[in-house]
């Protein structure tokens, strides 16, 4: 029996971030910009955090959202070696892979950047299956069933198929 070709699952796009104000934001757009060779958003806070010196309306973070399938892949070979090839259950959810890396110096290929520092980032991996666009498109706008969700199994096997990812699973 052959696969049915909507239920394929694929990476719909990769979402980079780093939260940071001030200094270390300019620092945080560098970093992403040297990764990826893109433009970095900037995101503004919507909630006042004294303790981070956060107010609403103030730079808070940055991001760079990637949809090209070719790069994604790319990057997400050499941020995988740099977490040992290795990644929680605590981090899958549906729809989504969630994963941050301490230092960008344990990527492979990057070395330490003196204008740049020491910092990290969060990764977020969203997957799909086809037909997607029904429900997010403005005119026509269409149904899409709960049972086209991805689920933690699908891309956990998908990840070891394509990557070599490893699942650690965690005490709670």
């Amino acid at each position: 029996m052959k696969d049915n070709i909507m239920r394929q699952i694929e990476i719909e796009k990769m979402v980079i971030n780093c939260g940071a104000v001030e200094d270390k934001l300019d620092r945080s757009i560098k970093l992403l910009e040297w990764i990826t060779k893109r433009k970095v958003q900037t995101i503004k806070s919507s909630k006042r955090i004294p303790d981070f010196g956060i107010s609403p309306g103030k730079k808070s973070g940055c991001k760079v959202t990637i949809r090209d399938r070719k790069e994604i892949f790319g990057l997400l070979k050499r941020f995988f070696a740099a977490i040992d090839n290795k990644i929680s259950k605590r981090q899958i959810s549906e729809n989504h892979v969630s994963f941050g890396l301490k230092e960008y110096i344990e990527i492979p290929g990057l070395e330490y950047n003196r204008d740049i520092g020491i910092l990290g980032f969060e990764v977020d991996l969203v997957f799909s299956r086809k037909g997607r666009r029904v429900k997010l498109r403005k005119i026509k706008k269409g149904k899409y069933p709960k049972k086209q969700a991805v689920h933690a199994d699908e891309m956990i096997e998908y990840l070891k198929k394509n990557f070599g990812l490893g699942v650690v699973k965690t005490k709670k």
